[in-house]
């Protein structure tokens, strides 16, 4: 649970949506966090919400993403419901894992659109090729946004890793650096793990002609997903 400043982002955000869809001016004054709660909050480490739209010409959720990848000095713990990237997330992931970087991705293994998730194992063997770790959670669809990195760094949001999320959607989401949230965020995905299989090269593989086809038509249509 956020509370305190952190808070008055995200309640800038909503202000700014509301404002525009109804066409009338809030006294943002009348929601400020100190307003009900003069007392000091309590401070662990920082967070910092952010919002990401499609109008602004900057691709806020992918870039944070990508500089979390790129600056990963032991690990990166992924959680994401689709994994439809472009070539510069790919590359990112790839070298990340290349250069010893422990990265781990968990999707579903039961999906809840078939197709989003045929397309998401067709990103799988290149992935697993340079190293990097893919897991399906079997009990069910996990629908999950997180990054975990180095004990230092966290994202929970619901900036997905997909076209649709990364660069068509109003996304949000809250960066933590240094808090005690980021220990509760890796402990929660290293249970996760529990409960999934580890997908592997054979997987990849050994899948029929027609599986096959059917990944290498979907990918023309991956920006669309």
């Amino acid at each position: 649970m956020l509370k305190g400043d952190a808070v008055w982002n995200l309640t800038i955000m909503f202000l700014q949506m509301w404002e525009f869809h109804h066409g009338i001016k809030e006294d943002y004054t009348l929601f400020e966090p100190h307003k009900y709660h003069p007392a000091p909050f309590e401070s662990d480490g920082y967070v910092q919400p952010y919002g990401d739209s499609p109008l602004d010409n900057e691709t806020v959720g992918e870039n944070v993403y990508l500089n979390i990848l790129h600056k990963a000095k032991e690990y990166v713990y992924i959680s994401t419901p689709y994994l439809i990237v472009d070539n510069e997330m790919m590359v990112a992931l790839e070298l990340a894992a290349k250069s010893g970087v422990d990265v781990r991705i968990i999707t579903p293994h039961i999906p809840d659109k078939w197709y989003v998730h045929t397309l998401t194992r067709a990103y799988y063997l290149p992935l697993i090729e340079a190293g990097v770790k893919i897991y399906e959670y079997t009990p069910g669809f996990i629908h999950s946004k997180t990054y975990v990195c180095d004990d230092e760094i966290g994202v929970v949001g619901s900036i997905n890793m997909d076209y649709r999320s990364l660069y068509l959607h109003f996304e949000c989401a809250a960066l933590l650096y240094k808090s005690k949230a980021i220990t509760q965020i890796k402990e929660d995905y290293i249970k996760t793990l529990d409960e999934c299989i580890c997908i592997t090269q054979d997987d990849c593989i050994h899948i029929t002609w027609r599986k096959r086809l059917l990944r290498i038509i979907l990918r023309l249509f991956a920006p669309l997903m």
